[in-house]
């Protein structure tokens, strides 16, 4: 039984599986194409004597079909059945389905024309094929023909062990398919899933996990973002690790969040520097100036080509993997020169607008929620102080909060307009946050501003900042102590800013 969308080699196939001896049958534009090579085929409708209808909805939906499918070898009683009813056993099923995830992807699809992509006959002669996996082969992926083909030239017949391979794959095939039409209508419908189907394909096995005792592998899902599983490895002698996606995806969320050219150097998921400049290689400088130590074996992400220079710069430190939108043929051949340096190539790196939902997994469980892409302006945010921030400072305590957003809770960044100077991160106490980002800048933390990701529960993390000469604040607000935490800023003449909104990131 051939039935397929994507004809890609299904002429080959058909015409060599003709040549082994099998009987086809086909439907619609396949069975034309097949007919059109000279290839003989009887049509499904003609099998089953029985005609299409429903403009094309039912078709192989009959027993004269899913009997030969589903019929055990093994078991007279079945085959008693077959024969009495004078219905041939069918040993091999190549089905594709309808293209349900493009067609709901394309802005020009109508919800009636997706909901016509809903493939019915198709999972269903995949299914039948895949339970009885004993004697029936089914291929749903074109890439798989060759394989099958050459077992029947050489063995005459699939092997069991291929047979459930393709069993495996068809079964995950149209669990994918079903995921992405319960997703697509839970979005359509505005509905929160009662049940959540995940549906990501095997894009890369891992040499190990976060550690060297952990096995690995990366899996990738459709979308339209620029992301780690969108980019295209350009250069390293080594695949990217475990650690080094997860790296990689924080430093590429984080230089998303800026128009001008921006870096981010990441080490364990927190950047130890950020910068912002009129050029990509100044960026990169005041990024790496900012924790030069910490910048050993880190990942780097910037969202402009590198230059030359750039490129040289980045060389010069012991770096894991660098992201870009791009690389020249020179910048690569510099950045090359370090062989185990992983390269990859993201395309224009754009502000994340997805509606995908961001999923942590707990033993026992899953946590779900709408990701944080909530951007602060300066129109957003409330003064609190009695001495407003100067535009020097605003400018600053946006940049602060930018990097702030992605930065492990509990979060402190100290920075100067367009690069961080100092960042504490993931500590259990605010306070130690400030005393660690105040340590990590030294003396240039005299004349920054600090970003808090959430409200000051004491005084003492704003007397902590203005021992270190932080000048200005911004933070969510909302403690119970509000009121003291202003006081010490007026006492110390810092500028207090409130933005209303806490970006925990734990």
């Amino acid at each position: 039984m051939i039935s397929v969308f994507d004809k890609t080699g299904i002429v080959e196939f058909a015409k060599r599986l003709s040549d082994a001896g099998y009987d086809i049958i086909s439907t619609g534009g396949t069975a034309k194409a097949i007919a059109d090579a000279g290839i003989f085929a009887i049509d499904a409708c003609e099998y089953t004597g029985f005609s299409e209808m429903l403009d094309g909805r039912v078709k192989t939906l009959h027993p004269m079909i899913h009997a030969g499918i589903l019929a055990r070898r093994d078991l007279p009683n079945h085959m008693s059945q077959l024969e009495k009813a004078s219905i041939p056993p069918i040993d091999m099923v190549c089905v594709n389905l309808y293209p349900f995830k493009e067609t709901a992807a394309d802005k020009s699809s109508d919800f009636e024309r997706i909901l016509e992509y809903i493939d019915i006959g198709g999972p269903t002669l995949i299914r039948a094929a895949a339970k009885n996996h004993d004697s029936v082969t089914v291929v749903t992926d074109p890439a798989d023909y060759g394989l099958i083909i050459a077992q029947i030239e050489d063995f005459g017949e699939v092997s069991l062990k291929t047979r459930r391979a393709m069993a495996l794959k068809a079964f995950g095939h149209t669990a994918s398919y079903d995921s992405a039409i319960h997703t697509f209508l839970c979005d359509k419908f505005e509905q929160r899933p009662e049940v959540i189907n995940l549906s990501y394909e095997k894009a890369l096995d891992l040499r190990y996990g976060e550690n060297s005792h952990q096995s690995a592998a990366f899996y990738a899902q459709n979308t339209d973002e620029c992301c780690v599983s969108n980019s295209r490895m350009v250069g390293g002698d080594k695949a990217l690790s475990f650690n080094n996606i997860l790296d990689l995806n924080a430093a590429i969320e984080l230089v998303k969040e800026f128009e001008n050219p921006a870096a981010a150097i990441i080490k364990h998921l927190n950047p130890s520097g950020a910068g912002e400049a009129d050029e990509i290689g100044k960026a990169y400088s005041l990024a790496k100036k900012s924790d030069t130590l910490s910048a050993f074996g880190c990942v780097v992400a910037i969202n402009r080509p590198p230059t030359d220079e750039l490129a040289l710069d980045i060389t010069s430190t012991f770096v894991e993997a660098v992201a870009a939108p791009s690389f020249s043929e020179s910048s690569l051949r510099i950045l090359s020169s370090k062989k185990n340096m992983r390269l990859l190539e993201t395309g224009e790196m754009k502000p994340t607008s997805s509606s995908e939902k961001d999923m942590r997994k707990v033993v026992g469980g899953l946590l779900l929620q709408d990701p944080d892409i909530k951007r602060i302006d300066e129109s957003a945010t409330k003064t609190v102080s009695k001495r407003p921030p100067s535009p020097e400072e605003t400018r600053a305590l946006l940049f602060a909060w930018k990097v702030c957003r992605h930065t492990k809770s509990n979060a402190i960044v100290l920075a100067m307009p367009g690069h961080t100077v100092g960042i504490g991160a993931g500590q259990m106490s605010r306070v130690d946050s400030v005393k660690i980002a105040a340590m990590k800048a030294q003396n240039s933390s005299r004349g920054s501003v600090m970003a808090s990701d959430a409200f000051f529960p004491f005084r003492d993390g704003i007397d902590e900042a203005a021992k270190a000469g932080v000048t200005a604040v911004i933070q969510p607000g909302g403690s119970i102590r509000d009121a003291e935490v202003i006081k010490a800023c007026d006492e110390h003449d810092m500028a207090m800013i409130f933005t209303g909104v806490r970006c925990f990131l734990h």
